[in-house]
């Protein structure tokens, strides 16, 4: 921005012909139409002329044109005076400050930069960047780019203006919070960390290849506005906002004297002053504006007086400042005092001559001494320089051959008229000398107006000196205090005080700000001689008077019963003169020089270099046209309408820069706004009306609005209507209440199209607490007045008619969006069922968004909310009854649908078993019945067929019979699991009659298997070539897989009881199958006790007394005597005990319970024993042959190490009959060692590590 004064130096010719150039532009093309109308004219008057339309088509064209130039050039002129009333604002403040507390906008998002997102996250998971990342992070990442960045609402959003970076991010790290949050705990790793490091990664890849370092050198407006700013950015600003051009800037600048803070000081003095005299002249004439009330009409000026009072206070408490450049936008201290300034009455605030106070600084700068003769060149010389009545300074010391030194000694002083005496002295060098010679010295008589750079003066210098041509080159530089307006001499007449017409030293100064005196002083005096207070007089230009000499330009000071003539020596002195005392005085009469027409002549493009350039500012801004936006009243202008002009402005200015504002101005922005309202007495419920009204505007075309600011400036316009006295302002208008009533019914019709349209405009819960902030305002906008609450009866019922709304909208928009309506109706019954499956994941899916992201906002209607999603299902339910009945009868591909819808309703406590819950249920209660039933009577029927075909090899635990049967009761009763069915009832039901058709199907497998085993053994030998085949094992194998599925299939869920039918039931069936596994174990024991018992016989032919016994034991003497006979009964052991030893590795081998195997070898090794006994006992008078005798041992003896080998109990193997059978054995083995020596060859009863095994 150019420096405000920079016009002052340019080419006054040039300025005025370019800025003539562009101001005429306008009006030119405002002329165009007249023009064309001439020429259409010239035209006519020919011989030949084209065909044109009709007259009335042409005017009536002509006359819009001219309407809207008109309406055009209006609407220019309005923002141009608007701009003139801000720019007041802006340079001097005294309201309002830029408020600090603001919370920081973020930068928003547009379309290119939403598109430019989604190709970075797509390269992330196309792999195509180098961020390495695990696939939990790669999850997270695709679902949030396929749920949130690809959505359409965030589209819209973003093309709302209402979505920055920051929400982009929030989601993200809300999302992730619950997906790191359930995995599990990594030792040395924090969840904290992940989630850090997750952030970090998610920053990177949103960034992209930017570069931040990469900054623009300047920033643009819009990207600081969010900062305090200064005068020049706030200038420059609303330049953008109210279209002001540059140039007219430059003009309203200098001709408004911005750069002047006495200046607007007294702007603001004579506004105040006008204000309280529109309230005088509106009370006199009883003009007011039409209240709700009659009463408060009185009230109404009371309430004007107060403000310009209050405004005066505040203006009171600002500092006496120079102003200019370093006069910053400062903190305001408001006056807390009751008692107001009254500038009417001169007596309140007379001074006396001890209240003016000045203090001024002089820099007295000493360069050098020419003419120095009279003392030799290496004498040392030096100056003293004092102002009287204060302290003395000395310069150092210098050769007088080179007398220079550019000393500055700096002085305070009070006096306006010092005088300062510099002397030169140089050294004695007598012995008796006290003091230094003096040389020579000047006395100077300094002024604020006297000339700053450095002059030569004479000094006087003693008698008989050589030095008459002594000079000294110095600078003195008196500056101004900040409360002294102007300074200077001036010719004087008055009645009351200088009485005589004499030359005297005034100086303008400012006491307070609304206190201002003309003081007369003498040389080195610090009060004035005399003063006059300045309040209530006023200034202006008048001819030479009669009868008084001296001065040439006369001005006076005139009010009731006193009149001070003013006379300076020309003119430009005395307009500024002129100036500073009529910003003293607060008159709204500007004086106009009256020869400032004859002087000046601008026709010939000339300017006198001798006028003031507050009057060059104020002829040129003239010539331009843009005097009557700087002379205008403001008292006399409508506010009311320029501020709101002003507002809807800056708010489309705001709205439309790149921050995410949400409706929200800027800090500088509301501080203009602020000073303006306060400074022009705009009424607070005015101005949020009009806010109101514009927000709701924009909002209404789907631009995004922090309903918190809504609910802000509604508060305060409900509380002033219904008289709460919010600002002070107790009268209200009929006209505010009226359009407070408007604004409340369009507000109520936005909120309840937002919470209708909740899920568009309030996306993924963004922006934060928007919505739950919108339900809150609805309620305040329900209320009747600030004290009577809502009914929660009738927030529910405005809620519940939302929400029901909401649910169709949702409904159909899901449905467009999955593109179901054509398929529905044309599909075949396989897609019609999978567009409803997909359509039922994306009713679950938005149902789940509104959980996480709206509920907490519904938190006190969590009843309606439920309401809201049974319409939603229920809209739902009507697609997917279409879909099922369209299904093949015996179809079962709907069960997934149910499984889906099922499982997320019944972890809805407000939907479980809720209507659409229960309409579910009741369509699939058939189908699971149907299923059932079907699935029964198949297993039924493969059970019969398969083990009719069964061929009992091995297959896993059982047979292939028995592993199709385990599976089918397992899966079904696994699917009815999975249906989670939410009835209780009928889930014990379901699972009731599983169990008992798993029993039953049980039970028939445990018969087959045992009517099979029973056929096997029927078909074995008895031989001990006999071995068990796998088969038999197989047998085995599934009854005891039937055992241990028994009591998955067939035992209830703990906790649920039916009473001792269904234990007894159970009991019934775990009892069937011990029973089968007892006889088929007795079974096979006993085919392996007759294979022992075909043994024995075969030893009962060498019994004692038989005619065989005989002759088996004469062969084998008569053999043995010629050659090496076997012994007789070994292979006959040998093959029982290979027999045994078979079938128990066979049985331990191919059975895959050891504890029924357990149980098969004790039966057998007792029964074997017992066999083996009782062949004994038949043979108790008989002694044994000894070949049965030898036998046995071996059988026994060998039996007896396999079983314990096999793990059977010592108790079992060391049983009564096996001692019996040992102690008879032992008894048989003595007495054959007594008759026959050693033909027993070894084998004995008695443990041996020699014997073969």
């Amino acid at each position: 921005m150019l420096d405000p004064s920079s016009s002052e130096e340019e080419s006054g010719d040039e300025v005025l012909e370019q800025e003539r150039r562009d101001v005429l532009l306008a009006g030119s093309q405002r002329s165009l139409p007249a023009q064309g109308r001439d020429s259409r004219n010239e035209r006519r008057s020919g011989t030949a002329r084209p065909a044109s339309p009709s007259p009335a088509v042409i005017s009536e064209k002509e006359k819009e044109d001219q309407d809207r130039l008109q309406r055009e050039e209006d609407e220019r002129r309005t923002r141009l005076q608007i701009y003139v009333f801000v720019l007041r604002c802006i340079a001097y403040p005294f309201n309002a400050k830029q408020p600090t507390d603001m919370s920081r906008r973020q930068q928003k998002l547009n379309r290119q930069q939403l598109l430019t997102i989604k190709e970075r996250f797509q390269a992330f998971l196309s792999g195509e960047t180098q961020i390495v990342a695990d696939e939990a992070f790669c999850n997270a990442i695709r679902s949030y780019f396929e749920v949130f960045l690809k959505s359409d609402r965030v589209a819209r959003l973003v093309q709302s203006g209402g979505c920055s970076a920051n929400d982009f991010r929030e989601v993200f790290k809300k999302n992730i919070e619950k997906r790191v949050r359930s995995l599990p705990e990594i030792d040395g790793l924090s969840k904290e960390t992940v989630l850090s490091s997750w952030i970090a990664k998610f920053d990177a890849i949103y960034r992209g290849e930017e570069d931040l370092r990469k900054q623009l050198p300047r920033m643009h407006l819009n990207a600081v506005s969010e900062l305090i700013l200064s005068k020049e950015q706030l200038y420059e600003m609303f330049q953008h906002i109210l279209g002001v051009k540059k140039f007219e800037h430059q003009l309203l600048y200098n001709a408004c004297q911005l750069d002047n803070a006495d200046e607007q000081a007294a702007q603001i003095r004579r506004e105040l002053d006008g204000r309280l005299q529109l309230a005088d002249q509106m009370a006199k004439e009883r003009k007011y504006p039409k209240f709700v009330a009659k009463e408060m009409e009185i009230l109404y000026i009371e309430e004007l007086k107060s403000s310009v009072n209050l405004l005066m206070a505040n203006l009171e408490s600002l500092p006496v400042s120079k102003g200019g450049s370093e006069f910053k936008l400062q903190k305001l201290k408001r006056s807390q005092n009751s008692s107001f300034l009254d500038i009417g009455d001169e007596n309140d605030t007379q001074l006396s001559k001890s209240d003016v106070v000045l203090s001024f600084t002089l820099e007295i700068v000493i360069i050098e001494v020419q003419g120095l003769r009279s003392v030799a060149p290496n004498r040392i010389v030096y100056c003293t320089m004092e102002v009287e009545g204060g302290e003395k300074l000395q310069t150092d010391q210098a050769e007088a051959s080179r007398p220079q030194w550019g000393t500055q000694g700096d002085f305070t002083t009070t006096h306006p008229l010092p005088v300062v005496k510099v002397k030169l002295f140089t050294e004695s060098t007598g012995v008796l000398a006290l003091e230094d010679k003096e040389l020579g010295k000047v006395v100077l008589y300094p002024t604020p107006n006297s000339p700053k750079s450095p002059e030569l003066h004479k000094m006087i210098v003693p008698k008989n000196s050589q030095d008459s041509e002594l000079r000294i080159k110095l600078a003195v530089r008196m500056d101004k205090p900040p409360n002294t307006k102007h300074c200077g001499y001036l010719y004087a007449l008055g009645q009351k005080v200088w009485k005589r017409w004499k030359r005297r030293y005034f100086v303008l100064v400012q006491v307070s700000q609304y206190t201002f005196a003309m003081c007369s002083y003498r040389e080195k005096k610090s009060e004035p001689q005399e003063l006059m207070q300045l309040e209530g007089y006023t200034v202006d230009y008048t001819d030479p008077q009669p009868g008084l000499t001296g001065g040439r330009a006369f001005f006076n000071a005139v009010k009731e019963g006193d009149t001070v003539v003013f006379a300076s020596d020309d003119d430009q002195d005395r307009n500024i003169w002129v100036q500073a005392m009529c910003r003293a005085t607060g008159q709204s009469y500007k004086p106009v020089a009256p020869t400032l027409a004859q002087k000046h002549n601008f026709k010939g493009g000339n300017l006198h270099t001798d006028m003031p350039m507050s009057q060059l500012n104020s002829e040129r801004t003239q010539k331009l046209g843009m005097d009557e936006f700087i002379a205008a009243d403001p008292c006399k202008c409508m506010h009311t309408a320029l501020f709101q002009v002003l507002q809807k402005q800056t708010l489309q200015h705001r709205m439309n820069d790149s921050f995410s504002c949400l409706g929200w101005f800027s800090p500088g922005q509301v501080f203009v706004l602020d000073e303006y309202c306060a400074r022009y007495g705009v009424r607070g419920c005015h101005r949020h009306l009009c806010y109101l009204k514009e927000l709701t505007e924009y909002a209404e075309n789907s631009a995004v609005i922090d309903p918190t600011l809504l609910h802000y400036s509604f508060a305060f316009c409900a509380s002033h209507v219904h008289g709460n006295r919010p600002d002070g302002i107790g009268t209200v208008t009929t006209e505010e209440k009226e359009q407070f009533e408007d604004i409340k019914s369009r507000l109520l019709s936005l909120l309840e199209n937002q919470i209708v349209h909740f899920r568009y405009c309030f996306p993924f819960g963004r922006p934060e607490g928007a919505l739950k902030a919108t339900l809150s305002l609805l309620e305040r906008v329900l209320m009747k007045d600030i004290s009577t609450p809502v009914l929660p009866d009738d927030m529910k019922k405005v809620i519940r008619k939302c929400l029901e709304k909401a649910a169709l909208i949702n409904y159909s928009r899901l449905t467009e969006y999955a593109k179901i309506e054509d398929t529905m109706n044309q599909a075949a019954p396989a897609k019609k069922l999978e567009d409803v499956m997909r359509l039922g994941e994306l009713c679950i899916e938005v149902l789940q968004q509104n959980e996480e992201h709206h509920s907490e906002a519904f938190a006190w209607w969590p009843e309606i909310m439920a309401e809201h999603a049974e319409i939603f299902w229920s809209l739902y339910a009507v697609d997917m009854d279409a879909s099922l009945e369209a299904q093949p009868q015996d179809s079962w591909d709907s069960f997934p649908l149910f499984q889906l819808l099922n499982n997320y309703l019944r972890n809805d406590t407000l939907l479980c078993n809720g209507k659409f819950h229960k309409h579910l249920q009741d369509y699939f209660i058939p189908l699971v019945i149907r299923y059932i039933d079907l699935m029964e009577s198949s297993i039924a029927q493969s059970i019969h067929r398969g083990f009719e075909q069964e061929t009992w090899q091995p297959v896993n635990n059982g047979s292939t019979t028995s592993e199709d049967l385990f599976w089918k009761l397992d899966a079904l009763q696994m699917f009815v699991c999975d249906l989670h069915w939410p009835e209780p009832e009928f889930a014990q039901h379901l699972e009731q009659r599983l169990k008992l058709m798993a029993s039953d199907m049980v039970e028939a497998s445990v018969k087959r298997t045992r009517i099979a085993f029973d056929a096997k053994m029927q078909k074995a030998n008895k031989s001990t070539d006999y071995r068990i085949s796998p088969s038999v094992c197989t047998m085995f194998n599934v009854l005891m897989d039937a055992k241990k599925q028994c009591t998955k299939l067939c035992v209830l869920d703990a906790g649920q009881e039916f009473g001792k039918q269904w234990q007894q039931y159970h009991s019934k069936t775990d009892d069937l199958i011990e029973e089968a596994f007892k006889e088929m174990i007795s079974l096979l024991v006993s085919k392996f006790v007759a294979v022992l018992e075909g043994v024995l016989a075969k030893l009962s032919r060498y019994d004692e007394g038989t005619l065989f016994s005989s002759i088996l034991s004469f062969t084998v003497k008569a053999a043995a005597k010629y050659v090496d006979v076997p012994n007789p009964g070994m292979d006959l052991a040998d093959t029982y005990i290979t027999f045994v030893r078979q079938n128990q590795d066979i049985l331990r081998d191919k059975v895959i319970e050891d504890m029924y195997i357990e149980k098969l070898f004790d039966q057998w090794y007792t029964s074997s024993m017992k066999a083996i006994c009782v062949w004994l006992t038949d043979r108790l008078d008989l002694q044994l042959h000894m070949y049965q005798l030898k036998t046995l041992i071996r059988i026994v003896k060998k039996s007896y190490r396999d079983f314990r080998l096999q793990s059977v109990l010592e108790g079992t193997l060391n049983n009564k009959t096996y001692e019996t059978v040992y102690n008879r054995l032992t008894v048989e083995e003595a007495t054959v060692s007594v008759t026959n020596g050693s033909d027993l060859q070894g084998i004995s009863m008695r443990d041996s590590d020699e014997e073969e095994g």
